[in-house]
């Protein structure tokens, strides 16, 4: 499964691409408001940091509105991914410039019918929101299984691209449920390397280690 980062924070971006685990980014209007820079100029930085898909989404909601700004943001850099939401527009939209060659992540998807609906149009991603499910006291993992029943059943090439993770469980459950790609914070992406038996372990061979040379030079003495 792809690790993508849900952020528009460039220290985390650049602590995140350090690792050399993350494969792209997702933004939204929120997460680039955040950052108090204009849209075009936050993704042109953000795309000489990670080299992979970067989804960077529209903010109009008519057809004709995201036609534009999809030429725009596509014109950004060879590695954007322009993300629509998963409205009768937005689909009308990906319908008709995925056939130009503009590649689209087709966003809040909370359901496999609507899933179906992007692939129809040729989404090169669908995001469907696990966490929000969740919190709706629906199981929102059983989505992400769904869709990747269906696209399989009928060789669709779209990616599911699992939103909306919150925790480093999450994280695991989409990748066994059959997600492409995951997309987190920096702070979940953070707490997937912790384990209490990976810090007790590491803590054991060194004072291992030390004991030893301790003992090797006492005896030299």
């Amino acid at each position: 499964m792809k690790i993508f980062l849900d952020t528009a924070n460039l220290d985390e971006l650049r602590k995140g691409a350090d690792w050399g685990i993350v494969d792209g980014v997702t933004t939204n209007p929120s997460l680039i408001a955040k950052e108090g820079i204009a849209i075009d100029e936050q993704i042109k930085r953000i795309c000489d940091i990670v080299d992979g898909d970067i989804s960077a989404e529209v903010v109009s909601t008519d057809h004709a509105g995201m036609v534009e700004e999809a030429y725009k943001l596509a014109k950004i850099h060879k590695n954007i991914v322009v993300k629509v939401p998963l409205t009768r527009d937005g689909i009308k939209t990906t319908a008709k410039l995925s056939k130009e060659g503009i590649r689209f992540n087709v966003t809040l998807c909370f359901s496999a019918g609507q899933a179906l609906l992007a692939a129809k149009a040729g989404a090169y991603i669908v995001s469907p929101f696990v966490g929000r499910l969740d919190d709706i006291a629906l199981e929102g993992m059983n989505l992400i299984r769904e869709i990747a029943v269906i696209y399989k059943n009928y060789n669709f090439p779209t990616q599911i691209l699992a939103a909306s993770l919150r925790s480093p469980l999450h994280v695991a459950q989409a990748a066994v449920a059959g997600a492409h790609i995951g997309t987190l914070p920096f702070k979940v992406l953070d707490m997937l390397f912790n384990h209490p038996l990976t810090d007790r372990g590491l803590e054991q061979f060194l004072n291992d280690y030390a004991k030893v040379f301790q003992e090797q030079a006492s005896s030299r003495r």
